[in-house]
């Protein structure tokens, strides 16, 4: 049953819906360009796929497709084709982001809206529009917007499916989950739980039917995620670009070890820094300790308030009941995703939360829904008053744990919490419905001031390199539950805040200097980029360097194809030294830029350590000359 009936909204909705979308796109869009790149690893696999078209089906990072990003490619496939369409610019790699916030903020409105109506549905999509990850990440050039995008989707799809036992729309969900995997591997699978779950408890049909309908969600599922795996692993290696994060130049290795089980375990093979600090702060309050908590956490404490409430208020009804079922899986999601990132022992970021954004904005969204419309009943507001009260204290704590940060936001979320619980418990006794709406209101203002204002503050900044961070930045041990954070680095995720406005190539940020390092792409030198651009045509690459930091910001800044020794972490056996110095021969690559990683990034992780061999060999077989304050070698005039 439906909580909701299908009746024509009112007057109000529509032009209340076309002002929250309109908002997100301003946030999201505004001043975009401060960002320069963003991630330059991303930006750099872009206009290698602008430039070619094999280049951008397996996300090499090169034009000349010397080796991949160390995930699947989806996104990329988005940004490379708005860059051929546009452009290279920051507006035309960061744009796409920025639209599948707004679409995100409009599949979670329309989802919700189903079985809980538009109240909830406008709640939902605000604060998932003011999450503060959310406003970071729908700004950014990471897999993760398109991976929201996807999973909100697949979500859709599946109450979609749910309400008339549709396999169209069950298997609809299957591809949305297949085409996440394409877009972040594991991760997007981490929701099928709660989808396939729910459905085959709420499903109004046969038990037979619903496992068969799951059944064929499954095969769109590996058809939609497993043409790529085949493709990829059934071309001769030399017919695609080398898979960038494996050992063995596989993607199913990519998808188990370093990007996968490996991400559970904590072993990750190739990944830097050796063991010590990626599996600090696992446990089940992960999500309450320092960054972590300050990206998405604001509204937690009143999402699990509400998950359980709302089931508590479900329970006894039908199997089929819509209600129960559109909260199962927001819960399922929050839950399940929740746990694994609380729990897993390898690379963990904190922005890696904007996962969890969509399911704590729908939950949220749901209660106040769900209040509004039993406002007259005494246990609902007195529920109301708890949870805005929690969250208020929460936000405070919070803002707390950041002093130095707007220190008088947190007073204020305490004053508007204070007054909005005070309002809520006077509206149990004093029964005009004005006093009734105006708690309501100020709960939900109460509940939007700390994030909002975080938001805002997010996408008032810049963001560059590999790990970005939204507003506030946690400086001290304050409201943390357990161990402190410090999460490590590895990956193309990096592993530490790279400072707003650090400037690189391309003319975004500052002047001169050397080659960037792992997390980020430095600031080429104009002297440099003369060098790399004279004569570029005539080299498959026309330089190389150790890193893929390093090759991106040489190669945005150039226009040219750089390649990346080693990829993202300088440990990725390719290329061999053979085939480098068959490279060499071929007159393949005409400069080896060193840099101050350029012996290789190999930490006790393991991995391979063929940058270092490159490295060494370059160095005794040709001269050097000091460019831009970095050596670079002439590979086409060996010494002698």
């Amino acid at each position: 049953m439906r909580l909701i009936p299908r009746t024509r909204d009112a007057a109000w909705v529509t032009p209340a819906l076309a002002l929250v979308l309109a908002g997100t796109g301003v946030l999201y869009l505004w001043g975009l360009d401060a960002s320069g790149w963003a991630n330059a690893y991303y930006s750099a696999a872009a206009q290698a796929g602008s430039e070619n078209w094999l280049a951008m089906l397996f996300g090499a990072l090169d034009a000349g497709n010397a080796i991949s990003i160390d995930k699947t490619p989806a996104s990329v496939w988005v940004m490379a084709l708005s860059v051929r369409m546009f452009g290279m610019s920051s507006w035309s790699v960061l744009a796409p982001q920025a639209l599948m916030g707004v679409g995100s903020v409009w599949l979670l409105y329309l989802t919700v809206r189903r079985s809980f109506g538009p109240i909830a549905g406008l709640v939902a999509g605000t604060f998932l529009a003011l999450t503060p990850v959310a406003v970071l990440m729908f700004r950014f050039n990471n897999p993760d917007a398109l991976l929201v995008l996807l999973l909100v989707g697949s979500v859709y799809a599946t109450t979609r499916a749910l309400e008339t036992a549709s396999t169209r729309w069950l298997v609809a969900a299957g591809v949305a989950v297949g085409l996440a995997f394409l877009t972040k591997m594991l991760q997007g699978f981490l929701i099928v739980p709660a989808l396939a779950g729910v459905y085959l408890v709420a499903a109004p049909t046969t038990l037979r039917r619903r496992l068969w309908q799951v059944a064929a969600a499954g095969v769109a599922v590996l058809v939609s995620a497993g043409w790529y795996i085949a493709l990829v692993e059934l071309l001769p290696p030399d017919a695609r670009p080398y898979v960038g994060g494996s050992q063995t130049n596989s993607l199913i290795e990519l998808m188990l070890g370093y990007n996968g089980l490996g991400r559970l375990s904590g072993d990750e093979i190739g990944r830097v820094g050796g063991g010590g600090g990626f599996g600090a702060g696992a446990g089940l309050l992960r999500l309450f300790q320092g960054e972590t908590a300050t990206e998405a956490s604001w509204l937690l404490p009143a999402a699990l308030v509400a998950l359980g409430g709302l089931l508590l208020w479900r329970r006894g009804t039908p199997r089929t009941d819509m209600a129960r079922a559109h909260v199962l899986l927001w819960g399922g999601w929050l839950v399940g995703t929740g746990l694994v990132f609380s729990l897993m022992q390898g690379i963990f970021h904190e922005y890696y939360t904007v996962a969890l954004a969509p399911a704590i904005a729908a939950l949220v969204g749901i209660g106040a829904g769900t209040a509004w419309r039993r406002r007259s009943q005494a246990g609902s507001l007195i529920v109301a008053a708890a949870t805005v009260g929690v969250s208020a204290v929460w936000a405070a704590v919070l803002l707390w744990n950041s002093p130095s940060w707007m220190p008088w936001l947190a007073w204020a979320v305490i004053a508007a919490g204070t007054f909005a619980v005070a309002a809520l418990l006077l509206a149990i006794v004093d029964f005009r419905r004005a006093t009734r709406r105006i708690a309501l209101l100020a709960s939900l203002g109460a509940l939007l001031l700390g994030p909002g204002v975080a938001s805002v503050a997010t996408a008032a900044e810049p963001h560059t390199g590999a790990i970005p961070t939204a507003a506030p930045r946690a400086e001290t041990g304050a409201g943390q539950f357990g161990g402190g954070g410090g999460f490590g680095f590895g990956g193309n995720d990096g592993g530490a805040f790279s400072p707003p406005g650090r400037g690189f190539g391309g003319g975004f940020g500052g002047g001169g200097g050397g080659l960037g390092g792992l997390l980020d792409a430095g600031a080429a030198d104009p002297e440099l980029i003369d060098l790399l651009e004279t004569d570029a045509d005539g080299f498959r690459w026309a330089a190389a360097t150790t890193g893929a930091n390093n090759a991106a910001g040489l190669a945005l800044s150039s226009g040219t194809s750089v390649l990346s020794i080693g990829g993202f972490n300088g440990t990725d056996p390719y290329p061999t030294l053979a085939q480098f110095q068959a490279y060499v021969a071929d007159g393949a690559i005409h400069y080896y830029v060193a840099g101050g990683d350029a012996s290789g990034f190999r930490g006790a992780s393991g991995g391979s350590d063929v940058a270092a061999q490159i490295a060494e060999w370059v160095n005794t077989t040709f001269p050097a000359m000091t460019v831009g304050g970095v050596a670079v070698y002439d590979l086409t005039t060996p010494l002698g």
